[in-house]
């Protein structure tokens, strides 16, 4: 008999924001990253997606090509150093309705699988924490002396996560069509296409307008949006954007 299995993103989706975000402040506290670095670099872009005229894709692109270049050549103990001191501050910063999910999951006997852009170091120890089944995370990769090269296989675009689906629901014999799925950005809409329960956790902009072009995967289709100490279930044929740079309904 086939399995069942419920697979989730994390930044966004189950983090409250980006655990590279997090992983990358303690490079600088720990002096891998210098403050001149974070100041010149990758400051602006924070600045810009704080304030609301930047993107987050832009910080985190930015943020991870320095994370890249930051980590060539040191040992791969420094990254799980790191990565073990962030979980220790940060792993229950999460959205109660995805992890409450996960354990609605677990009692109903379903594989929990986590598939992340993030460092595989990092979703690893996530995966651990929440006791995943299994996991995906963009890898960095490493020479025989276990020394960071600045190469990756990243985890984060769509392509690459229908990719890791797929190969996940051969290993583990799961049926894609009786499984669910979590996400928030358009990176996320092939594990949408490919299970049978797609929920969107605070989704983008993007990911609506995307959503909205496929009427089949949106009827199937749910979303939430969790804001302080609320949580909504929104129709997305009803919802209205609004435009915030003319503050007209789209």
């Amino acid at each position: 008999m086939k399995k069942i299995a419920a697979f989730f993103d994390i930044d966004g989706t189950l983090y409250r924001e980006g655990f590279i975000a997090d992983l990358f402040r303690m490079l600088v506290k720990c002096e891998v990253i210098t403050y001149e670095e974070w100041y010149e670099e990758v400051r602006p872009d924070f600045i810009n997606w704080d304030r609301r005229v930047g993107t987050y894709d832009s910080y985190l692109l930015k943020m991870s090509t320095m994370y890249t270049e930051a980590i060539r050549g040191h040992h791969r103990s420094l990254v799980q150093h790191i990565v073990q001191r962030v979980i220790e501050d940060k792993a229950m910063r999460t959205y109660v309705y995805t992890r409450n999910r996960i354990q609605w999951h677990k009692d109903q006997g379903h594989m929990c699988i986590t598939v992340s852009g993030s460092p595989y170091e990092l979703v690893g120890a996530i995966a651990k924490f929440y006791e995943f089944d299994d996991f995906r995370g963009s890898k960095y990769l490493m020479d025989h002396r276990h020394r960071y090269t600045g190469e990756i296989l990243p985890m984060w675009t769509a392509e690459t996560k229908r990719q890791a689906l797929m190969e996940l629901a051969e290993e583990h014999n799961i049926d894609l069509s009786k499984s669910w799925s979590y996400g928030d950005t358009a990176a996320d809409i092939s594990m949408f296409e490919l299970t049978g329960y797609p929920s969107l956790i605070n989704p983008t902009r993007e990911l609506i307008d995307l959503m909205r072009m496929d009427h089949k995967l949106l009827d199937r289709t749910t979303c939430i949006v969790e804001r302080k100490d609320a949580i909504y279930r929104m129709n997305l044929k009803d919802v209205e954007l609004i435009d915030d740079r003319t503050n007209n309904k789209i």
